[in-house]
């Protein structure tokens, strides 16, 4: 299917051009249009009920309105926690909802159960609402209302809060991705009645006249309408107040026919003010601000930019001097962590493209290699789009062009080989359709090895998919564009890489152009740099390969070290994104006023702009308009906006180092505590744990007084702890509050009720809406409450009088006792307990480590009552949930990674070889934490399963290499790995670098959002460096001692024989595991046979005849066919039998003795007789193949045990060489005559000849052990000792036919026997018959007789005939194996006469000229060196060239000889 794929794409370039077009087209339309954030929302699925209820305290709160609601919530499907917060006179209630359910659903349930909860609600104490569809990241535009120079008298507070009530906020109705705006600060305006208690008494009326009468005589009516002069005149009574005077003037009551009006017992008539729970400064004035919320799911980028342009519409309909001035918007953020990813990608992708063009060694090829990375981030964007994953920081952070290009720097490297390769061979010019057969081979056959490792990459990824939580919304985006990705390259290797490659890796056919040498430069220099590595490389194998058990020790050792380490790390959720601004929370004393909080705030706020580095300071106190964020009017939120410019910072280098020195100057404000963080951040986390700060230490218990007390000794343990900064103890206690406690005796003496009472002390104090007064468009309440000066201090509340039925009145104190009593500040519920939360946030540790302590210190220092528990919520929660998630994840991508290893390679030890990247990946991942200082987090623990991914790929490549040389007939085990590993050295190192530098600069990166990715690129770099050691250095290790292993236990044992039913292909596989065998040997030897026995060639064929149990078995197989040839023949089943049948009275009893021969088949003999003796020639032919293969093997065992006795004399002749120049050096150096360099390197050329006669001994005795396996023999053996040279027999050779190979007769055989078959199948239709003779004895008396003759003949013939019918498809199937197998084996035979005739041409250069040079050399430079002529550089130069041309010749005579060997065995002359 592969094949195809790239055939198709190289013969149709137009076609697979288009396919470009049309994916750039519309991957840069999905980019364009995709939605963009900053980071992902982590925010978890809730629903908010608020409940406002100005007059109504802490504890009633909490059971008239949070408990009804908590318990109508708690059995909605999907709810999965509750928190609530009730504080006076505001409740609100957090249900939160699984993920799957939606957004819509859970809000339908909310409000259906909000209508059934309404009704246990008294009156009066607040009506529940649902909290607008937004998300911790929806704060996305936040400003004030400025005015400009000049204007600063025309507008106060509460103007300003009427613009950006009636102006603004309307305005930015029906923007798209809008869903509430909310306001802060100033004063909502109102027309207030300030009555005058004593005047109230002068007339003898009650305020509730005075309301009753506002209510009455503010109202329009209609009275339908009267037709005159054909028109109808509707009529409408106007009877709305419009303005004080209309107030003032309303009528209350009439005494002594002269009417009581308001005016006459109102101290004023005129403007107010909503009684303030919030407030909004900035720069240390007072100010009216707005934050603009988001809809849920909605883009930020497209929302911002369309809040942006409503801003600039509505700043033309201000009013003069007044203007909208932006503090903190979402655009800035989202603005920094797309460059962070802009930069990271582009200048990860020029650094892949450098290393790719320098270790390649071409420089078009580094281009098409580059050009993947565009395409395949453009194929992502066009997948994120269609599957809604936004690009953000996470989503894009992660990509590392290194990996995504691994599948075309394999393809183009092999082609680049291939041209190379091509280029040596002849120096004509190469045309198109060559160049196609190249592209087509290089693609074809490094795509397999590409294609698992991509799908590898691929599968890795899975897993996260399956993170659930904050750490799923984080890194699933992650795992989707990175999967995107890849799947877009593996694509792209299949279509474009090979199309583009064939049109343009074409060498150019001047050589002298400027491009050409500009080529052959980068050419020559990637040369260089390989080489260097190679020579520094080839040592260092050399080490493992003699240190096996060192060098893998060593690395046990390392593992063991790294997972001490990793035990000991500490871990923290995900690193700390920089937002670029600061967040802090003021808090002021408990119980503090709003004035006092102002106040405290506007100094802060002045401290804090002496920095150079702030632009603005904004505070927010208490709650808002829409009170999201249930915040007393002792806290304030404040952003510090700071300078983005750092080379613009003069006071502080960091924003760690800012935050500590304005702490410090800060700290001179008496009575106010700090918390530290950023805005995103204080939003998430308040809305997923309920506390602001990173750790939530939680107390759960009944009793408040308890809780308080307990989580003061909680905190002064926690103080102890190093790292636990920003300590904030919830505070539930101390509200001030004045208490009015109603006598009910004085009550009843007085006939007055509860119900009135309060009615009295809400609408005096508080206020009471009467009714409202229209400004064109504006509405706004008419509220009636006591003057200013009659409500300033608890004897204002003690003289309030009330009226009583009989018309007098009394102060409220005479009905109930008034005092100073404090309350419940607040009252926090998780999951319907009570709790009371202990925030810190982690300042210089790691989160893990700091809860540990924290929690061991608990657990001795504080003791809790019965019931009472501790609990850790906060980034700890999420961290312990991760990572308990992860011990399933990690263990799957594992198991996934071994799968396709194995599939891949279809060898379960290799599979497991390769695996063993995974924990030397790991080793590197951990000491490059350790090194960098930092901690496991959740983004390392994603970063490990990508390195896992990622670090097989090049043990795949390499072990595939290895396999290929085995099956080419590469039986030296050791020049295999050294052959293997010096032709993949670039393509591993080429991959393992882009990887790795593709990370660098994210692992590098500072700006905003890379603290993210910092863990991760640090994990992947570190373990792809050990992983590329392993690759290189402890795999050949492995391989060794695998290889070794197989052939000591010769796994193969043997072919055996195959059933009619087996195909041909399955034949072949077995045939194959003897053919593998050609390096086995066993592993016993006879210690006592000491003599070794000298054998020729033939001597040793005929013993191998003689004693290999393959064949005795294939003999006995054909003797089972011959047996079973007598049963063609079949006469059936002989039966006896006797029977007595009783007649009745008149007739007697009738005795039957008779015999039967039965399923008589005479007619279907013949061909069954026909197929069993094509099954015996099958047999015999399966004996041929056996026989064949055994006496290849045996000369191919024979002739590798001479050509190592060749390469041991010739390192015996160098042996002799080199110590005598090794002694003259000796000498020369003893006198002083040369430096101690020279004989440093005679002594080290000398070595190396006795590593190369160790080598050669070994591989002697390797080659013995080999053949003895063949000839099945304990005692010592020994070849004839001849000269080794060529083996002649293409002299011999007649005929190229290959009618006589012996599997393509197996084959042909197998046909036959399959056709006679169908003639077995279809005698079944033929009769059978049956015969009995019966002797009868009639009541005693004998002499009769009876015979009878049957036949059986199969009237239901459907069956068989689908026998017959599969006999026949059998027969095809074999007839068209034995044409594949004829024109493999004609091919083959092509293939090595070719390769014959071109290996004679080298030899036949070497015998004519190249080896008398040699000796030449060898002469000539042993002569010259004793006569001082040359100095020992160009002696050794001159030796070593000559070695290398007498090895090759000697390696020649070997490949000649073995392809001699198997060309007369594929044409079956053995």
């Amino acid at each position: 299917m592969i094949n195809k794929i790239i055939s198709f794409s190289i013969n149709n370039k137009f076609i697979i051009g288009l396919f470009i077009v049309a994916l750039v087209g519309t991957g840069i339309w999905s980019m364009a249009t995709i939605n963009l954030g900053s980071v992902p929302d982590i925010t978890n699925n809730q629903v908010q009920v608020i409940t406002v209820a100005p007059n109504l305290g802490t504890e009633d709160i909490e059971q008239f309105v949070t408990y009804p609601v908590e318990l109508a919530m708690a059995n909605l499907p999907d709810v999965i926690e509750l928190r609530s917060v009730s504080r006076f006179g505001l409740s609100v209630v957090t249900i939160v909802f699984e993920d799957e359910a939606g957004t819509y659903l859970p809000r339908q349930l909310v409000q259906e159960k909000l209508t059934e909860v309404a009704g246990e609600i008294p009156e009066g104490f607040g009506t529940p609402f649902m909290a607008p569809i937004t998300t911790g990241l929806g704060e996305i535009y936040q400003y004030t209302l400025k005015l400009k120079e000049g204007y600063e008298d025309k507008y106060d507070a509460m103007e300003l809060r009427t613009i950006q009530d009636w102006i603004v906020k309307r305005q930015m109705a029906l923007v798209p991705g809008v869903v509430e705006v909310n306001a802060f600060g100033g004063y909502v305006k109102q027309y207030e009645v300030a009555i005058n208690p004593n005047k109230l008494k002068s007339f003898g009326i009650t305020m509730n006249q005075v309301f009753e009468a506002l209510k009455a005589n503010n109202a329009n009516t209609g009275g339908a309408y009267i037709e005159k002069n054909h028109q109808a005149n509707f009529i409408r009574g106007e009877g709305l107040a419009r303005s004080i005077e209309d107030l003032e003037n309303t009528v209350v009551t009439t005494q002594n026919g002269s009417p009581v009006l308001v005016r006459d017992v109102a101290e004023k008539v005129g403007y107010g003010n909503q009684v303030r729970y919030g407030a909004f400064t900035q720069d240390g004035h007072e100010t009216v601000g707005g934050q603009i919320l988001m809809l849920k799911g909605e883009s930020p980028g497209n929302v911002v930019e369309n809040v942006e342009k409503r801003i600039a519409e509505i700043q033309k309909s201000l009013p003069e001097g007044v203007y909208i001035d932006t503090f903190l918007s979402r655009s800035e953020l989202i603005g920094r962590t797309t460059s962070t990813v802009e930069k990271n990608l582009i200048e990860g992708s020029l650094i892949v493209i450098f290393v790719l063009v320098l270790l390649l060694g071409s420089f078009r090829g580094g281009l098409i290699t580059a050009s993947v990375i565009p395409l395949s981030l453009l194929f992502a964007f066009i997948l994120m789009k269609q599957f809604g994953v936004w690009a953000n920081l996470m989503s894009l952070g992660a990509i590392d062009f290194g990996i995504i290009v691994d599948g075309a720097v394999i393809i183009v490297e092999g082609m680049v080989f291939h041209i190379h390769q091509r280029m040596k061979k002849t120096t004509t010019a190469i045309d198109q359709a060559e160049m196609d057969e190249i592209a087509y081979e290089s693609a074809s056959t490094m795509m397999n090895s590409a294609f698992f490792g991509q799908l590898i990459i691929l599968i890795v990824f899975t897993p996260i998919l399956f993170l659930t939580g904050v750490e799923g919304k984080m890194f699933r985006p992650m795992a989707f564009t990175f999967g995107f990705a890849v799947l877009g390259a593996i694509i792209l290797c299949l279509t474009y890489v090979p199309m583009i490659s064939a049109m343009f890796l074409k060498p150019a056919k001047n050589q002298n152009s400027w491009f050409a040498k500009f080529e052959n430069k980068i050419d020559r220099f990637s040369d260089k740099i390989m080489s260097g590595l190679n020579r520094g490389y080839v040592p260092l194998l050399n080490f493992a390969l003699r240190f096996r058990a060192g060098v893998v020790i060593g690395a046990v050792a390392l593992l063991m070290i790294a997972g001490f380490i990793f035990s000991n790390m500490g871990g923290e959720f995900i690193p700390k994104f920089d937002e670029g601004d600061i967040a802090f929370q003021a808090l002021i004393k408990p119980g503090s006023s709003l004035t006092e909080s102002i106040e405290a705030s506007k100094k802060l706020q002045n401290l804090i702009n002496e920095f150079p580095e702030v632009k603005t300071v904004i505070s927010r106190i208490g709650v808002a308009e829409i009170p999201t964020d249930p915040m007393p009017m002792d806290i304030a939120d404040s952003y510090i906006i700071l300078e983005k410019d750092k080379s613009k910072w003069t006071s502080a280098d960091s924003k760690e180092e800012l935050i500590e020195k304005i702490q410090e100057k800060i700290s001179v404000v008496p009575g106010v505590n700090f918390v530290f963080t950023q805005p995103v951040e204080l939003r998430f986390n308040e809305l997923l744990t309920g506390v602001r700060e990173d750790v939530a230490i939680k107390l759960y218990g009944e009793d408040l007084g308890v809780l308080a007390d307990k989580v003061q000794e909680i905190a002064a343990v926690i103080r102890t702890v190093p790292g636990a900064a920003d300590l904030n103890v919830e505070a539930t206690s101390g509200l001030p509050q004045m208490t009015v406690v109603y006598n009910r005796a004085k009550m009843a003496q007085y006939g007055v009720t509860v119900d009135k009472l309060n009615d009295y002390v809400s609408a005096s104090f508080s206020g009471e809406q009467a009714s409202v007064i229209f400004e064109g468009e504006k509405r706004f309440d008419v509220v009636i409450r006591l003057a200013k000066e009659f409500r300033q201090d608890i004897n204002s509340l003690k003289n309030l009088y009330i009226d009583l039925p009989n018309g007098a009145q009394v102060p409220l104190k005479e009905v109930a006792d008034i005092s100073y009593k404090p309350g419940p500040m607040q009252i926090s519920r998780d999951n319907t307990s009570r709790r009371i939360s202990v925030g810190v946030n982690v300042r210089g540790r790691d989160v893990k480590s700091m809860v540990e302590e924290i929690q061991q210190k608990l657990e001795t220092d504080v003791k809790l009552p019965p019931g009472y528990f501790v609990t850790y919520g906060g980034s700890f929660e999420n961290l312990q949930r991760a990572s308990d998630r992860l011990m399933i994840v990690v263990p799957i991508a594992l198991f996934l990674i071994f799968i396709l290893l194995y599939f891949a390679l279809s060898s379960f030890s290799q599979s497991l070889m390769i695996y063993m990247a995974v924990p030397l990946a790991a080793i590197g991942g951990v000491f490059a934490l350790l090194i960098r200082g930092m901690p496991f987090s959740i983004s390392a623990g994603v970063g490990f399963i990508v390195l896992f991914g990622v670090a097989v790929l090049n043990g795949l490549v390499l072990i595939n290499k290895f396999n290929e040389l085995k099956e080419s007939g590469m039986t030296d085990l050791k020049k295999r790995i050294y052959e293997a590993t010096h032709e993949r050295l670039r393509p591993i190192l080429l991959t393992a670098t882009a990887a790795i530098m593709g990370f660098i600069p994210m692992a590098i990166s500072t700006s905003g959002g890379a603290e993210v990715q910092r863990p991760l690129a640090t994990v992947v770099i570190g373990g792809l460096i050990t992983a590329t050691f392993l690759t290189l250095v402890v795999l050949p290790v492995l391989y060794y001692w695998l290889e070794s292993r197989k052939e000591r236990n010769n796994n193969d044992g043997g072919v055996s024989y195959v059933n009619k039913s087996t195909n041909i292909v399955t034949v072949l596989l077995m045939v194959g595991g003897l053919m593998a065998s050609g390096t086995a040997f066993a592993q016993d030897t006879n210690p006592d046979a000491t003599m070794s026995k000298v054998l020729t060639v033939n001597e040793a064929v005929a013993m191998a005849k003689q004693n290999y149990p393959s064949l005795k078995e294939s003999q006995a197989l054909i003797e089972r066919e011959q047996a079973l040839k007598g049963t063609s023949f079949d006469l059936g089943s002989t039966s006896l039998y006797t029977g007595r049948e009783d007649q009745g009275l008149q007739q007697g009893i009738l005795r039957t003795y008779g015999v039967q021969q039965g399923n008589i088949d005479l007619l279907s003999g013949f061909s069954k007789s026909k197929f069993y003796k094509e099954r015996v020639e099958l047999g015999e032919k399966f004996y041929a193949v056996n026989e064949q293969q055994l006496v290849r093997n045996v000369m191919q065992a024979y002739d590798r045990i001479n050509f190592n006795k060749a390469q041991l004399r010739f390192a015996e002749q160098l042996d002799s060489v080199y110590t005598n120049f090794r002694t003259a050096a000796e000498l020369r150096y003893d006198t002083g005559e040369t430096g101690k360099l020279e004989f440093i390197a005679a002594s080290s050329e000398y070595q190396q000849i006795q590593v190369l006669r160790q080598q050669a001994y070994d591989d002697i005795e390797i080659a013995k052990r080999a053949l003895k396996q063949y000839l099945g023999i304990d005692q010592e053996i020994e070849t004839v000792g001849l000269p080794y040279g060529t083996i002649n027999f293409m002299s011999v050779l007649d005929s190229t036919s290959v009618a006589n190979n012996p599997i393509l007769q197996y084959s042909m055989q197998n046909a036959e026997v399959s056709k006679a078959n169908i003639g077995v199948e279809k005698a079944q239709f033929l009769p059978k018959f049956s015969i009995s003779y019966d002797k009868l004895k009639y009541n005693d008396v004998s002499g009769f007789s009876a015979y009878q003759a049957g036949i059986s003949i199969p009237l239901w013939f459907f069956p068989q005939k689908s026998r017959v019918k599969a006999a026949k498809a059998d027969a095809m199937v074999a007839e068209n194996q034995f044409l594949e197998q004829k024109a493999m084996t004609e091919s083959r035979v092509s293939q090595l006469i070719k390769s014959l005739e071109k290996t004679q041409k080298t030899l036949d250069y070497y015998q004519e000229g190249a080896l008398l040079l040699a000796e030449e050399q060898i002469s000539t430079a042993e002569l010259a060196s004793k006569e001082g002529e040359i100095d020992y550089v160009n002696y050794i130069t001159i030796l070593n060239s000559a070695i290398r041309i007498k090895q090759s010749h000697l390696q020649f005579i070997n490949q000649y000889n073995q392809q001699t060997i198997e060309l007369q065995y594929q044409l079956g002359n053995l």
